[in-house]
């Protein structure tokens, strides 16, 4: 049995970024054509969609500001003009902030984290759902975290943003539902992306033996279960939430 998604154009936020170039890597290696949002690292970006196209699919980057309405869709108008319509969107782009205590956290960063998490994927919806309802058929992931489940002291923002994230997803499942497409979330633990491979810090033994399967999991672990959830083989599955964590969270 082998996944191909030839004839679907994907679009990954945050695609420039560690896990967000694994993500768009691996959907192109299933045969899909690849948009490449960025927000700042232009280079990267590009140089992933040039990596896409030397794969044989088509792809461009394209740049946009996920927390703005007008940005999103301007990114939206642009990809179909290249690529033609959407047919998976994952949501993978987050705003980066510091950790500290709820009490001494400052405002904006609550407010950047529910922009960025909870508010781009009502932007993305609104600006990509309604061809997919046209189409009666589509595929929209959200990439939300463990941390959501642990509650981690020092996490505020960022579990406060993801929780509201999670509650979308499952709405919009129920709304969208009829029209053929399915919504999804992903929740990766701490991921080993390449700058832990290139810096040496593969392992942390304080974190892996809190984790029932004993280590950290990979970018390309996560990348597969966005896959599964991009094709027909979860043609049934709807309004779930998959912790890829090695059993940190469990539901």
């Amino acid at each position: 049995m082998t996944i191909d998604l030839k004839g679907k154009t994907a679009l990954v936020t945050g695609a420039s970024g560690q896990l967000g170039r694994v993500m768009a890597h691996t959907l192109a290696a299933c045969r899909a054509d690849v948009a490449v949002h960025y927000v700042h690292n232009k280079t990267m970006a590009d140089d992933v969609a040039e990596k896409i196209i030397g794969m044989g699919r088509r792809a461009i980057s394209v740049q946009a500001d996920i927390t703005q309405e007008a940005s999103v869709n301007q990114m939206r108008d642009i990809v179909t003009e290249k690529l033609g319509y959407v047919d998976i969107v994952v949501n993978n782009a987050v705003v980066q902030y510091q950790w500290t205590s709820i009490l001494e956290q400052d405002l904006t960063d609550f407010a950047s984290q529910f922009e960025s998490c909870t508010m781009q994927s009502v932007l993305t919806a609104k600006a990509f759902l309604p061809a997919m309802t046209q189409k009666k058929a589509g595929r929209f992931i959200g990439i939300n975290t463990e941390c959501s489940g642990l509650c981690n002291a020092n996490s505020g923002a960022y579990a406060a943003a993801k929780r509201g994230m999670d509650g979308l997803y499952r709405v919009l499942a129920k709304e969208v539902g009829p029209s053929g497409i399915t919504v999804n979330q992903v929740s990766p633990g701490w991921t080993i992306s390449d700058r832990d491979r290139e810096n040496g810090t593969e392992i942390s033994h304080a974190y892996s033996e809190k984790i029932p399967l004993g280590r950290r999991g990979t970018d390309q672990e996560i990348a597969n279960v966005v896959l599964f959830l991009a094709s027909e083989l979860s043609s049934y599955v709807t309004g779930v939430n998959i912790p890829v964590c090695g059993g940190a969270v469990m539901v």
